[in-house]
This record gives C-alpha cells, structure tokens and sequence, in this order.
C-alpha cells in the first residue's frame, strides 16, 4: 500500500488557502477601488467622515491579514510540492464571491452600514454586485467539486 500524493492529503489546505487568499484580493479590490479611487462609500458610513475613513483602515489591514495567510499556507503547500492549482483557483472564486454576497447582502442591506454607490436608484447597482457574486460562488462550487472528485481518485489510486 502506497502513500497518498501531498495534493491529495492538502485537499483542504488548497482550498482553504484559495478562499482566504480570494476573500482578501476582493476586500483590497473593493478598499482600493470603491471607498479610494471612486469615493463611492467607505467601510462604515453611518458616522462622521473621520470615522469612515478610520473603518476603511481598519478593513484594509484586515484584508491583508486574509491575503497574507492565504499566501502562507501557498508557500506551505509549494513547499511539500502539494499544490494543486485548479483547486487553489476553486478556493480564490469561492473566496471572492462569498465576500461580496455577504456585503451586497449583509453590509448593504441587513445591517446598512454602506450602500453600493449614494444614487437615486441603487437596484441596478445592487443586482450587478449580487449576481457577479453568484456567479463566482458558482464557478469556485464546479471547480471545488470537480478537484475534490480528482483528488478522491488519486486517494484511491494510491492507497491500491
């Protein structure tokens, strides 16, 4: 009986590492361009401008701790020559569109604390953010499922 391949022990890590990775390239991309460039809201608008701003520092660190940790366990896996890129990948889709179904959802709506953009009509705004969001849930679920399966095999391959 041989032992499994590192891609197929790190099946989780891959993933894991894709999705902490995705959730903080998205929160940067929405940091940098909607509260920076676009001046569209900050994190927290519900305060003073000083206190947006200090909210939108506080996201941005936060976004990098995610990015960073995705990076490590990257390394991590590269290092044992575990990698598995179409999985990692799944992980990054996974990542970005939680993120932003959970803003769009949670912060927008639920909880208030930011709008998309300040227009007269934010619907249009709202279901574009909502169902990019959808669909890379999607595609991250298809690619999970389809490296999981992969993986599986080579477990069962291995362990014969």
């Amino acid at each position: 009986m041989s032992a499994a391949s590192p891609r197929a022990t790190r099946s989780a890590q891959n993933l894991w590492s894709g999705v902490l990775f995705g959730v903080g390239l998205v929160a940067f991309i929405d940091e940098a361009v909607f509260h920076q460039l676009l001046h569209w809201h900050h994190f927290y608008d519900l305060g003073t401008p000083a206190l947006g701003l200090v909210s939108d520092g506080v996201f941005h660190a936060i976004s990098w701790f995610a990015t960073i940790a995705g990076l490590f366990l990257l390394a991590d896996l590269r290092r044992h020559d575990a990698l598995h890129w179409r999985r990692w990948i799944g992980g990054v889709l996974l990542g970005t569109g939680v993120f932003q179904l959970y803003d769009g959802t949670v912060h927008h709506k639920l909880l208030g604390i930011h709008q998309i953009r300040y227009v007269e009509d934010v619907f249009v705004y709202d279901v574009v953010w909502n169902v990019t969001a959808v669909a890379l849930i999607v595609a991250g679920v298809v690619l999970t499922y389809l490296t999981r399966r992969a993986a599986l095999a080579r477990v069962e391959t291995t362990a014969e």
